[in-house]
């Protein structure tokens, strides 16, 4: 069975502040030491949670998306974290999945967060992104999509190679977000649960420290297996921390377990 690494940056963000926030993570990424495949930073990692898109959107072809491309190509890694993005007029927070040959997936978040009017200056997106790599397949979402567990249900999908038999939709789920300090109780939560109802791997990768708005934010991210148990969980600090996923042991808990062949079946309406 195959395995898949993956790096993890937790860090504290330059509020609204583009070039000081990618010279540090260019910084923090050519750090790595260990082997890995694919680096996942936060949400809003060029600005913080702004609700500022008309300062700060750029378009498919503006900087930052040309400084993930370059980065992805130099280290030999798969990049992904979410920025502000302005397309036909209207501004998405977009999560990135770049590859290192320069194609680029994106995944526009769902579920705007309405108490701190997000959806009064973005546009939802209206379908999930479901990755590939070396046979596993990667859900993403983006911090507050982890409040709504029917987005991110396991939908058992027809095996192309065997007739009759059904297979999970995806092997990991992740979350990157810019989740504050004094909700980290449903974040850690969810996050677990998610896991478990999935029978997948799920990360969750947050910032620290305070956002131009003095809202303090604990990080707690985390490395969760498909029984819920907790691989890693860093809070407050900044970290940067490096795991390899075993594909045999997904497996061996699917099979041994197999609660995802009983799940309801259901469409979603966007």
């Amino acid at each position: 069975m195959s395995s898949l690494t993956f790096t993890l940056i937790q860090s504290n963000l330059h509020w609204e502040n583009k070039a000081a926030n990618i010279k540090m993570w260019e910084e923090k990424i050519v750090s790595i030491k260990e082997k890995t495949e694919i680096v996942v930073l936060p949400e809003m990692f060029s600005t913080g949670f702004s609700m500022k898109p008309e300062s700060f959107a750029e378009k498919m072809d503006g900087p930052t998306v040309e400084w993930m491309k370059k980065i992805s190509a130099q280290q030999k890694i798969i990049l992904t974290g979410s920025l502000i993005i302005e397309e036909e007029g209207k501004h998405y927070n977009r999560l990135l999945w770049v590859l290192p040959n320069g194609q680029t997936g994106t995944y526009d978040k769902r579920h705007l967060f309405a108490y701190a009017a997000e959806d009064q200056f973005y546009t939802p997106g209206l379908k999930r992104l479901i990755a590939s790599v070396k046979g596993w397949k990667i859900n993403l979402q983006v911090c507050y999509d982890l409040r709504f567990p029917v987005w991110a249900r396991q939908q058992p999908t027809p095996n192309p190679s065997q007739e009759g038999k059904l297979d999970p939709e995806y092997d990991i789920l992740i979350y990157v977000a810019n989740w504050p300090e004094r909700r980290n109780i449903a974040w850690k939560s969810l996050l677990r649960a998610r896991a478990i109802e999935n029978q997948c791997y799920v990360i969750g990768v947050n910032r620290v420290g305070n956002d131009g708005n003095q809202i303090y934010h604990s990080g707690d991210s985390m490395v969760i297996d498909p029984p819920g148990e907790i691989l890693y969980h860093k809070e407050h600090d900044e970290d940067i921390f490096t795991i390899t996923l075993s594909k045999d042991r997904l497996e061996k808990v699917r099979n041994k377990f197999p609660f995802w062949k009983d799940a309801d079946e259901f469409n979603i309406l966007t």
